[in-house]
């Protein structure tokens, strides 16, 4: 059994649509005062008991950096006992995560990748109105409080239709967790082990993943990666006009370098012409496998996005090892539309706030990035990567699956930059108390103060 009233919110509950969002960032300057900070920040913290419930539709939901457990004192030995992705840093796994170029840590936007960020707030609403007052206690409990200080703030959005800066829908494909109630969004895949996203509680190995020490810290939370990905609509447009000849050809190439139409119909299931009113509905649009139904990608290519960050039993003989790889995604968008038609960038700052959520950062959202999306062995296409997100160079190439001859696309950009990140870990609620409880640094906390 799962135990709700000891897991954030913001772990397992679904995200209403349409919402308002925020992520703000904290640097804690005195450990007493990050203590404290602590202690008024567990009241106003959602716990995942009203997750079926309208009532837990807007919460807050609180996560440290390696950097902000060193700040508040956690003993030496807790620090070493988590994972050594989450101890080195995002910015130290650059040459893993493809984060190269124009993404790589140098270019990124301050503080994201510093030892500056500590701590992260994440607030979430149906609309700027519930927003501000679920937010409202959360402020009170950082704000005039010498020793913190709030240094970084991303707003973030979802609109009615759910469909992120390049068009797409998005947001549909998400695991079934066991003991959680909640429906997965595919009818054919069984639910996931609990472990593979919640520490304590066994995964898909049928093995307890490996967590932060002690216990009262680990159990019920959970790894998460954020990144701020800035999308360069006009590029993706200009590329889509130039290797097409009709605004029909175009919206085809798009759906087959996405995987899906942009109303949210997928490919597997309508795969020559889009069909909206699939699209938008939760209880089919996500109904599909890959294996005996399209394993050449005649349908779907192997190598387009979704099916990349998902194969589902495209692989169906080594299916819990493709489930070891699962991710619970949060895509939120962040910065003004580009209007239809227009194909020069204007200069705005657009994008998605990519989240991770998971048990592993190693094995899960790393694993993901760096062998599906930035290479291609698995599909036996070793030099193709994501033509969505992947990190392409302008000499990028995308394989589309015909017969007789295959299409082969040539000169892909890249259209995705990485802005910044950090990794976190979401505690449990009774992990945030006894992080609150300055108790443990007097019993041999190590750390240091700024």
């Amino acid at each position: 059994m799962l135990e709700f009233n000891d897991i954030q919110s913001g772990v397992l509950h679904p995200r209403p649509t349409p919402y308002a969002g925020t992520y703000i960032m904290l640097r804690i300057d005195d450990r007493a005062a990050g203590h404290q900070l602590l202690k008024r920040l567990i009241p106003a913290i959602a716990s995942a008991i009203d997750l079926t419930s309208p009532a837990g539709d807007a919460w807050v939901a609180v996560a440290l950096s390696y950097h902000g457990l060193k700040a508040l004192g956690v003993p030496q030995a807790s620090l070493e006992s988590f994972s050594p992705e989450f101890q080195q840093g995002m910015a130290a796994r650059a040459a893993e995560l493809g984060d190269v170029g124009e993404s790589a840590p140098e270019k990124w936007e301050w503080p994201l990748g510093t030892s500056e960020v500590h701590l992260v707030i994440a607030a979430l609403a149906p609309d700027q109105t519930r927003l501000a007052r679920v937010l409202e206690p959360a402020g009170h409990a950082y704000q005039q409080m010498p020793g913190v200080t709030a240094i970084y703030r991303q707003d973030c959005y979802q609109l009615p239709t759910g469909r992120e800066p390049f068009g797409f829908r998005d947001g549909i494909a998400q695991p079934a967790i066991e003991g959680s109630g909640l429906a997965g969004s595919n009818p054919q895949e069984a639910p996931l082990k609990a472990g593979e996203f919640i520490l304590g509680y066994l995964d898909e190995s049928g093995r307890l993943p490996p967590q932060p020490q002690p216990e009262v810290l680990g159990r019920n939370g959970s790894y998460v990666a954020l990144r701020k990905l800035h999308q360069d609509v006009a590029a993706f447009r200009r590329y889509l006009a130039a290797h097409t000849t009709s605004a029909a050809e175009e919206e085809w190439l798009a759906a087959k370098m996405m995987g899906r139409w942009r109303s949210g119909a997928p490919l597997a299931l309508c795969p020559e012409s889009d069909d909206p009113e699939l699209g938008a509905d939760p209880q089919r649009n996500n109904d599909f496998l890959y294996a005996d139904d399209d394993p050449k990608g005649l349908k779907c290519p192997l190598g387009s996005h979704i099916r990349r960050t998902n194969p589902r039993d495209q692989f169906k003989h080594e299916i819990t090892r493709v489930n070891h790889h699962r991710l619970i995604r949060r895509g939120t968008v962040y910065g003004p539309l580009l209007p239809p038609g227009v194909l020069e960038d204007d200069g705005a700052e657009r994008g998605i706030i990519f989240v991770f959520i998971g048990a592993s950062l190693s094995r899960q959202f790393e694993f993901v990035q760096s062998e599906w999306v930035n290479q291609g062995t698995f599909i036996g296409a070793p030099s193709e990567k994501d033509p969505i997100c992947g990190p392409n160079d302008g000499t990028g190439v995308f394989t589309i699956p015909k017969q007789p001859i295959r299409q082969r696309l040539h000169g892909l950009p890249q259209f995705v930059t990485n802005r910044g990140g950090e990794y976190f870990f979401l505690p449990g609620v009774r992990a945030l108390r006894w992080l609150a409880d300055a108790e443990y640094v007097s019993k041999g906390g190590g750390g240091a103060e700024r």
